[in-house]
C-alpha cells in the first residue's frame, strides 16, 4: 500500500501505518520571514518533526528543536518557525511506531501561512467546492452546507434542499436517499414530579433524508412514559423531579433519604453513577470533527436508563467525546499518610458494539496541561470493568472519546455501532457524595462522631475504634484501615517501611542449606542495570530495540528505574522522578522502552517511545522459582554450573490492561558468575527474545559476581608446610572454583614452633643401640652363670652315685681342691631368667632340682 500524505478538504492528514513519510515545500524569499501552521497531533506511536534545508540540503539553524509537542485530543495547535532569505525547503516528516496491529492516529496540518514570499505574478483559479467573489484574493472561502461550486467560482450554487443535499465544500449536490433507522435516535427527558420519563425520537441533524420517498420509515411516536430509574447512591430525591446530592456527613444509597452517619464513622465519598436518566453535573458530552463542522454542538453521547451510549453525531468518523471533571482526590480521614502512593482510583463498566474499525479511547487530562490517552480498545468488546489508579492529589478530567471509523468517511454507514458505559465510579473524590460510611479512628475524648486521622502504618483497631501500629514487617492495606487484617505481611526477604506504606528489599538476603547459611549482598547492584534487547523489525521494516531499565532494590521503596517517551536521550541520566513535567516520565522497578535507532529512519539521534511500566510493587525474594503466581520454569534459562542457589526478585504491576488483566509481573533470577566482576550482564530467555513469551509477564537473568555468597569459613582450607629450622608455616587458601565474593578474609599465615624429623631418627637410633648393646651382655653374663651352675650339678651327681663316697661324708666331695670356696652363696629353688627360657625352650618341666647350702665338714685343724 502507497504511503503518503492524504489531503482531506480544508486540511492534509499523514500516513497511518509505519513508513516514513516527508511532506515537502520549497519557497524562495526575498526577504527574511516566517512560516506558520496549525496541526493536531495526538498520539505518541507516531513521530512529527518539522525542520528547514537550504538548497544545499543542510539543516537550519532555526529548526534546532524539530520536534513537534503532542496536542489534546480535537485540540488544534500551532507552531510558528523564522524563515532565513533565499531559498528554504520545508519539511513536516512522520514516522509510525507499530508494536501490534493497531493503526496509529494521522497528524493534521492545516492553514500553513508563509510570510515574505515573492508575489506571484500568476493568480489560480478556485478549486471546485470554493469559490471567490474578489480578483486577487489571497484565500478561496469554502461554500457551505447545502450549496455547490465548481472550478473557479465566484460564487457557491443552492441546492434543491427538497430533493438534494451537499456538505462544506462540495462541487455537486446529492440525491437526499429514503429515511431508514440510521437516521434518528432516541432521548428520555428528565423525570417529572411523578416519577416518569419520556421516551423521544429525533432526526439526526443535519436531515439528509426524505419521507416522502417509497421505503422509507417515518419518526416513532415520542411521549411514551416510563418508570424514572432512582437516584445514583449519595443522591435523593426530595419530592421534586430531580435529584440532589446528600448533605456533609450523610449518606444514601439512592432510594432512601440522606442519613448521617453513626458514631465512630465516615462518609465514602466519591462518585458513583449507574443510573443514567440526565447527564450529571460534572459531566458534558461533545461532537468533534476534524475535517469538518457538521457535528458541532450536537450530543455525542445520550442517556438511556441504566446505561450511557454513544450518539449518532454528523458522520462515521466523528469523535463522540464524554468528560468527566474531578477537582481532585483525597484519601479518606483516618487512611491519611497511610494510602501510601495511591490516592485514588476511577472504575467504570463498558461494552462496544461495532461492525467496523470502531475505536474507544480513555485519556486523562492532569492539570489541564495535556490529555494522555492511557488506554484504548478496538472493535466490538464483551462487558467488561477497567480501572485507573491515581497518584496524585490534581484537577483530573477523564475523556471518553469513541470513533466508528478512523477511515475519511462522511456518511453514517456505521450508525448502530456504538459503545455503551454502565457505570462510572470515582472513589475518594474531593467534592464527592457518601452511599455509605466507613469506621474511623475517633480521638482520645471520642467528642461525638469526630473522626481524627491515624498516623502512618496505622489502622483502626474495631474494639476501641484508635489507632494501633501495624506489626513489623507489615505494610497497611490501600483499600481499609480497619482491623488489624488491614496489615498485610511483606513478602519473603522483605520489609517494610518506617511508615508501612510499601515494602522493599534492603538488598540483603540469608538463606539456610544443608546446614550452611548463605548470605548475600546485592547492595553493589542496586543502582538501576540496564539491557538493550534486540534487534526487531516491524512489518515494514522499521528496525527497533527494547530497553529495559531494572532498579532491583530501590532505595526503601523509591522506584529509581527511568523510562522516557519522545526525547533523543533514552539514557535520561538528568531526569529524576520528582520532577513536575512527567508526563513523559516513567519511574518503576522495571520498565521497558522502544527504540529506534538514528539509522532505521535517519533520525539525527536514537527515540524512545512507548515506555511503559512492568513493575512498580516488590513481592519479595527468594532460592524458591515461584511466587504469586508467578513461575519460572527450569528450562527457561540456562542451568548454573555451581551449586551455589539462584535468588529470584518478583515484582508486578499495580495496574491492569486489556491484554494482562491481572497486570504485568516481571521475574528478576540473580546467579553467581565469578567470571563476571562489577555490574555482570543482565539477558533474557532465548525462546523469548523480548524478555516473556505472552506480554505479561518478563523474565531476566542478571549474571555477576556481585551475586554470590558472601565468604565464610567454610569456603577456604589451610595448608600445613615442612617444619624447617624448627618452625612451622600454616597458609589458607580459597576452595576452588571460589563461588563466593566479600565477607570474611583469609586468615594471615600462621607460624608454629615444631621439632625436625632428624633428631628423632638420632634419638631413636641411640636407644635402639643401647637395647642391643644391653640384651648382648645380659645374655653372655646369664650363660656364663649358667654353665658354672651345670658344672656343679654334675659333680652333685657324680659324687652321689659313687660307692667310694657314703652319704655321711658327702660334704667331703663338695668341694675339690682348687675350687673356690663359695660356701656363703645360697641358690634358691626360683628359675634364672636364661633357666625359664631354656626350659621353655625344652618343654622340659618335670625334672626340677633344689639347691641347698652346702656345709664345709673339713675340720678347722686340717
Amino acid at each position: 500500500m502507497h504511503s503518503s500524505w492524504v489531503p482531506r478538504g480544508n486540511y492534509i492528514e499523514s500516513n497511518r501505518d509505519d513508513c516514513t513519510v516527508s511532506l515537502i515545500y520549497a519557497v524562495h524569499l526575498k526577504k527574511s520571514g516566517y512560516v506558520f501552521f496549525e496541526y493536531q497531533y495526538v498520539d505518541n506511536n507516531i513521530f512529527f518533526e518539522f525542520f528547514i534545508q537550504n538548497d544545499q540540503c543542510q539543516e537550519m539553524d532555526t529548526t534546532a528543536d524539530k520536534w513537534v509537542k503532542l496536542t489534546d485530543s480535537g485540540v488544534w495547535g500551532s507552531h510558528s518557525v523564522m524563515l532565513k532569505s533565499g531559498t528554504n525547503i520545508l519539511y513536516w516528516r512522520t514516522t509510525g511506531i507499530l508494536m501490534g496491529s493497531k493503526a496509529v492516529k494521522p497528524v493534521l496540518v492545516k492553514n500553513i501561512t508563509i510570510e515574505g514570499v515573492a508575489y506571484t505574478s500568476e493568480c489560480f483559479p478556485c478549486k471546485p467546492g470554493t469559490f471567490s467573489d474578489e480578483p486577487g484574493s489571497f484565500i478561496c472561502q469554502v461554500c457551505p452546507r447545502n450549496t455547490y461550486s465548481e472550478k473557479g467560482a465566484k460564487e457557491c450554487i443552492k441546492c434543491d434542499v427538497d430533493s438534494q443535499f451537499s456538505e462544506e465544500g462540495s462541487s455537486k449536490c446529492t440525491e437526499r436517499p429514503p429515511c431508514t433507522t440510521k437516521d434518528y435516535f432516541q432521548i428520555h427527558t428528565p423525570c417529572d414530579e411523578e416519577g416518569k420519563t419520556q421516551i423521544m425520537y429525533k432526526w439526526i441533524e443535519p436531515k439528509i433524508c426524505r419521507e416522502d420517498l417509497t421505503d422509507a420509515i417515518r419518526l416513532p411516536p415520542s411521549g411514551e412514559k416510563k418508570d424514572c430509574p432512582p437516584c445514583n447512591p449519595g443522591f435523593y430525591n426530595n419530592g421534586s423531579s430531580s435529584c440532589h446530592p446528600c448533605p456533609p456527613g450523610t449518606f444514601s444509597d439512592g432510594t432512601k433519604e440522606c442519613r448521617p452517619c453513626p458514631a465512630g464513622t465516615e462518609p465514602a465519598l466519591g462518585f458513583e453513577y449507574k443510573w443514567w436518566n440526565v447527564l450529571p453535573g460534572n459531566m458534558k458530552t461533545s461532537c468533534f470533527n476534524v475535517g469538518n463542522s457538521k457535528c458541532d454542538g450536537m450530543n455525542g453521547w445520550e442517556v438511556a436508563g441504566d446505561h450511557i451510549q454513544s450518539g449518532a453525531g454528523g458522520s462515521d468518523n466523528d469523535y463522540l467525546i464524554l468528560n468527566l471533571h474531578i477537582p481532585g482526590f483525597k484519601p479518606p480521614t483516618s487512611m491519611t499518610g497511610a494510602m501510601g502512593s495511591e490516592l485514588g482510583r476511577i472504575t467504570f463498566v463498558f461494552e462496544t458494539l461495532c461492525s467496523a474499525d470502531c475505536i474507544l479511547y480513555f485519556m486523562v487530562d492532569i492539570n489541564r496541561k495535556s490529555t494522555n490517552v492511557v488506554e484504548s480498545w478496538g472493535g466490538t468488546k464483551e462487558k467488561q470493568a477497567y480501572t485507573h489508579v491515581i497518584f496524585k492529589n490534581a484537577t483530573f478530567t477523564f475523556t471518553w472519546a469513541f470513533q466508528r471509523t478512523n477511515q475519511g468517511q462522511d456518511n453514517r454507514r456505521f450508525i448502530n455501532d456504538m459503545v455503551k458505559i454502565y457505570s462510572i465510579t470515582a472513589a475518594n473524590a474531593v467534592d464527592g457524595v457518601a452511599s455509605s460510611c466507613r469506621a474511623c479512628a475517633l480521638g482520645s475524648e471520642q467528642l461525638g462522631s469526630s473522626c481524627v486521622p491515624c498516623p502512618p502504618g496505622h489502622y483502626i483497631e474495631k474494639e476501641t475504634n484508635q489507632c494501633k501500629e501495624c506489626p513489623p514487617d507489615t505494610y497497611l492495606s490501600i483499600h481499609q484501615v480497619y482491623g488489624k487484617e488491614a496489615c498485610i505481611l511483606c513478602g519473603p526477604g522483605s520489609r517494610s517501611t518506617q511508615d508501612h506504606s510499601v515494602c522493599y528489599s534492603d538488598c540483603f538476603f540469608y538463606y539456610e542449606k544443608e546446614n550452611q547459611s548463605l548470605h548475600y549482598d546485592f547492595s553493589n547492584l542496586s543502582s538501576v542495570g540496564s539491557l538493550m534487547n534486540g534487534p526487531s523489525f516491524t512489518s515494514k521494516g522499521t528496525k527497533y530495540f527494547h530497553f529495559f531499565n531494572i532498579s532491583l532494590c530501590g532505595h526503601e521503596g523509591k522506584k529509581l528505574a527511568l523510562c522516557t517517551n519522545n526525547i533523543t536521550d533514552f539514557t535520561v541520566k538528568e531526569m529524576v522522578a520528582g520532577s513536575e513535567d512527567y508526563t513523559n516520565l516513567v519511574g518503576a522497578f522495571v520498565c521497558q522502552s522502544t527504540i529506534i535507532p538514528s539509522e532505521s529512519k535517519g533520525f539525527r539521534a536514537a527515540l524512545s517511545s512507548q515506555s511503559i511500566i512492568l513493575a512498580d510493587v516488590f513481592l519479595g525474594v527468594t532460592v524458591e522459582t515461584t511466587l504469586q503466581n508467578i513461575n519460572i520454569k527450569e528450562d527457561m534459562f540456562p542451568v548454573s554450573p555451581s551449586q551455589i542457589p539462584d535468588v529470584h526478585f518478583f515484582y508486578k504491576s499495580s495496574t491492569t490492561t486489556t491484554s494482562c488483566v491481572k497486570g504485568r509481573s516481571t521475574a528478576v533470577k540473580m546467579r553467581c558468575n565469578p567470571a563476571k566482576p562489577g555490574a555482570g550482564t543482565i539477558s533474557v530467555p532465548s525462546k523469548c527474545p523480548a524478555g516473556t513469551c505472552d506480554g505479561c509477564t518478563f523474565y531476566f537473568l542478571w549474571e555477576s559476581a556481585e551475586a554470590c555468597p558472601l565468604c565464610t569459613e567454610h569456603d577456604f582450607h589451610e595448608i600445613e608446610g615442612a617444619c624447617k629450622r624448627g618452625f612451622q608455616e600454616t597458609l589458607y587458601v580459597w576452595n576452588e572454583p571460589k563461588w563466593c565474593i566479600k565477607g570474611i578474609s583469609l586468615p594471615e599465615k600462621k607460624l608454629s614452633t615444631c621439632e625436625t624429623v632428624d633428631f628423632w631418627l638420632k634419638v631413636g637410633a641411640g636407644v635402639g643401640a643401647f637395647t642391643a648393646v644391653l640384651l648382648v651382655a645380659l645374655t653372655c653374663y646369664f650363660w656364663k652363670k649358667n654353665q658354672k651352675l651345670e658344672y656343679k650339678y654334675s659333680k652333685l651327681v657324680m659324687t652321689t652315685n659313687s660307692k667310694e663316697c657314703e652319704l655321711p661324708a658327702a660334704d667331703s666331695c663338695a668341694i675339690m681342691e682348687g675350687e673356690d670356696n663359695e660356701e656363703e652363696v645360697v641358690y634358691s629353688n626360683k628359675q634364672s631368667l636364661l633357666g625359664k627360657l631354656k626350659s621353655l625352650a625344652t618343654k622340659d618341666k618335670e625334672d626340677h632340682f633344689e639347691s641347698v647350702q652346702l656345709k664345709s665338714s673339713r675340720s678347722p685343724n686340717i
